[in-house]
């Protein structure tokens, strides 16, 4: 080959891992940013649809839980079947869920849609990555994840302007209808200029993810539940039982697997299993924390979304700026102190929060707490899911993530489930003195669990020091099962 046509094939494969990088940073930002775009949207659903804040809270936990139940199932399908074919699939289930979001008549129509916006989301977010780092070579791995990862930070510092922009200017409806032509020109060009791949496949654990979700929803929908119809109701104490007895099925199930859906060995190792509790816990405390300053902003506060998102954008723009710094310090002092600093911000601006949320507070005050709890925020996101992959073989750092990620968003389910559930108990949406009312006592709910965040990350025994590409943000280490296929897994 001469040097004219050499250069010409190399332009020619630049360019195509140029559309690689685009098309799967494009569907991983459109999922991302639609786990928090909704948040500042929520008061205006809540008045068109004319439902309870407890119903209206399965929005979000509906899209949660299919996600969290998806992801590993994902992964699997895509090693299996081809990572591409799968992608595409969940990248159209995902625009078209959007359509049906927008077009539902009622909460319940919605909860549906969401439900399977939620397993677009799981199938594209892992596998994005995985076809991203197989069309990369080694050597360019970490600066080009760095790219795709830094896009997280992005879609959740603007998720609640763009969100609050559009329901203000527009109508709520076109925070989903927004998707549809992305996703439909991203599907046409992802057929033809994303390559495919395949990973080892392995049998898929079709029961276990039954038996865990199964487990989940009987569990948030207690919780929702318990305060309309009585804890000690036959309703709530049946599906408080049918829950559990679903997750102890599920532990007995998995360990009899040859190949589970989640390796129960793992949390045999200390660093593996309380750095998992970390994760959700801290999950739980952002997420909630986040949508219940919502509603008092807007419920109590009247701030209209837009405002709101303005309000809220120091908690949410932290990791943008800190995250990467508090990468760079771990690399020299150690995951642990910085995990277990930032947690400890988390929970001191949560209590700062919870104890001077009412109406007579300014909401510059509210706003500077929410600023150090996401200052602290920023430094454990990228330190924790270090630690916990640190932990596991290299070859297993595919599950390993795929569970942390599993954990953070059960994390938020049961956050908002049991906030919601207290929210119920104190206060309710009829005037401004009656939300606070509720909120004080849902966000206290909130800081208990940015408490025992910082408890727990006390518990985990990281390596003193790690290597630089080591680190990445919480989002990237969502892959896909395939050690191959992540910087992590080539250390």
């Amino acid at each position: 080959m001469n040097d004219l046509s050499r250069t010409t094939a190399d332009a020619q494969s630049e360019t195509r891992l140029g559309w690689v990088l685009g098309l799967t940073s494009t569907a991983y930002f459109m999922v991302v940013i639609d786990a928090v775009v909704v948040i500042t949207a929520l008061p205006q659903m809540q008045r068109d649809l004319k439902v309870s804040l407890s119903s209206l809270q399965w929005t979000l936990n509906a899209y949660g839980i299919a996600f969290a139940a998806g992801i590993i199932t994902a992964a699997a399908l895509g090693d299996r079947f081809g990572r591409r074919r799968i992608f595409n699939l969940g990248l159209a289930l995902f625009t078209i869920a959007s359509a049906a979001c927008a077009l539902a008549p009622s909460a319940y129509e919605l909860i549906v849609a969401r439900t399977v916006q939620g397993l677009g989301g799981a199938i594209v977010l892992p596998l994005s990555l995985t076809i991203l780092t197989t069309a990369f070579p080694p050597e360019r791995r970490a600066m080009i994840i760095g790219v795709y990862g830094g896009l997280a930070g992005l879609a959740v510092a603007s998720g609640p302007l763009i969100g609050g922009g559009i329901t203000e200017g527009i109508d709520w409806h076109w925070i989903f209808w927004i998707n549809v032509p992305i996703g439909v020109v991203a599907l046409a060009l992802c057929s033809r200029l994303l390559p495919e791949s395949y990973g080892a496949p392995e049998s898929l654990d079709l029961a276990g993810v039954v038996l865990v979700t199964g487990g989940v929803v009987a569990l948030v929908w207690a919780l929702v539940r318990a305060n309309q119809s009585g804890w000690a109701s036959a309703e709530i104490v049946s599906t408080l039982a049918a829950g559990t007895l679903f997750l102890l099925l599920f532990v007995a199930w998995e360990s009899r697997r040859t190949e589970p859906m989640v390796p129960l060995r793992l949390f045999r190792n200390q660093a593996f299993a309380v750095g998992n509790a970390t994760t959700f816990l801290m999950s739980g405390a952002i997420f909630a924390g986040a949508y219940f300053v919502t509603q008092e902003f807007q419920f109590a506060r009247g701030y209209s979304p837009v405002s709101t998102g303005m309000r809220l954008l120091p908690f949410f723009a932290t990791p943008m700026l800190i995250s990467p710094l508090a990468g760079a310090i771990a690399v020299r002092v150690g995951l642990r102190p910085v995990m277990v600093l930032g947690l400890a911000l988390q929970a001191v601006g949560f209590t700062w929060v919870c104890l001077r949320g009412g109406l007579g507070t300014s909401w510059v005050e509210l706003t500077f707490a929410l600023l150090v709890a996401g200052i602290g925020i920023s430094m454990a996101l990228p330190t924790v899911p270090t630690a916990v992959l640190g932990a596991v073989q290299p070859h297993e750092m595919g599950k390993a993530s795929g569970i942390n990620y599993m954990m953070q968003r059960l994390g938020a389910v049961f956050a908002i489930a049991i906030g919601t559930s207290v929210f119920a108990a104190y206060g309710h949406l009829g005037t401004p003195a009656s939300v606070t009312d509720g909120f004080k006592p849902a966000f206290a709910a909130c800081t208990v669990f940015a408490v025992l965040a910082a408890l727990t990350a006390a518990g985990i025994t990281a390596r003193k020091k790690v290597e630089a590409p080591e680190l990445q943000t919480v989002e990237s280490l969502a892959s896909d099962g395939s050690s191959a296929s992540s910087p992590l897994g080539s250390r």
